[in-house]
């Protein structure tokens, strides 16, 4: 199966670009979005022609901000988005179980409007990683994408020293991630392409960063690790355009 994960910023406004067409020629089974900005309602239908016919949509409770979307080509034994993690009633998560795999769509917060967001970014954290080993201990495999809005280390953003102290970038939020490995879960990126330089998913619009390179690799696919020797290939896509953030996916037998 192919996933494939993309922070949209506003899935009416990449619509409006036709910046969806991509999709037909990739072909996933499964696509999440994060940061769609919209309602149920509000999501045109006519985004491509592949056939991901089941849509699942968590919308933030404050209308026009974050929020997440999956579209599936079959259906998900059971989907929900009351896990009692996303405090703030955002739209963060979509859980999808599926046989003995639970699939996480997670637009996981941003820590740099204040130092109450980011004690709610590591609270977030803290209750996301508790849920999951939960339903490891349950038996699932779990697989986690979307936007972490942290890169764990140096080699993943183009100007780590200038960033050190900047939330995506701070230890406490780096020491997540760690953690997030030592307990059995794979970044599949690293897993499949090691210490790989220049491999981002983020550019700021300002001053060009983007046709520069200059980036940071804040989405992720995690796994957990008994699925590792199933993973045939991860990947970043970064020239889809149409917002700041590119796709990223793992092709994967389930």
């Amino acid at each position: 199966m192919k996933l494939i994960s993309w922070n949209v910023n506003g899935i009416r406004a990449v619509a409006s670009k036709n910046a969806f067409s991509w999709v037909d020629t990739y072909q996933p089974d499964i696509l999440c979005l994060q940061e769609i900005k919209a309602e149920y309602e509000q999501i045109p239908t006519d985004l491509f022609t592949h056939p991901l016919t089941h849509r699942y949509v968590n919308s933030a409770k404050k209308k026009g901000y974050s929020g997440t979307m999956s579209l599936s080509r079959i259906p998900f034994a059971d989907t929900s988005t009351d896990l009692q993690i996303d405090h703030t009633e955002e739209g963060r998560i979509l859980e999808h179980r599926f046989g003995d795999t639970v699939l996480f769509n997670v637009y996981f917060p941003n820590g740099q409007q204040s130092e109450e967001r980011l004690a709610h970014k590591m609270r977030f954290y803290a209750d996301f990683l508790e849920h999951m080993q939960t339903l490891r201990k349950q038996g699932k495999s779990i697989i986690v994408c979307g936007d972490v809005n942290t890169a764990h280390r140096e080699i993943d953003l183009a100007h780590p020293k200038a960033n050190e102290n900047t939330s995506g970038f701070l230890p406490v939020e780096r020491a997540w991630i760690d953690t997030l490995l030592h307990v059995g879960y794979v970044d599949t990126f690293r897993h499949v392409h090691g210490d790989r330089k220049d491999a981002y998913s983020w550019w700021s619009y300002r001053a060009g960063a983007r046709s520069r390179n200059v980036g940071w690799r804040i989405d992720y696919f995690f796994i957990s690790e008994e699925l590792a020797p199933r993973l045939n290939d991860a990947f970043i896509l970064p020239e889809i355009q149409g917002s700041d953030h590119c796709p990223v996916g793992i092709d994967i037998e389930l």
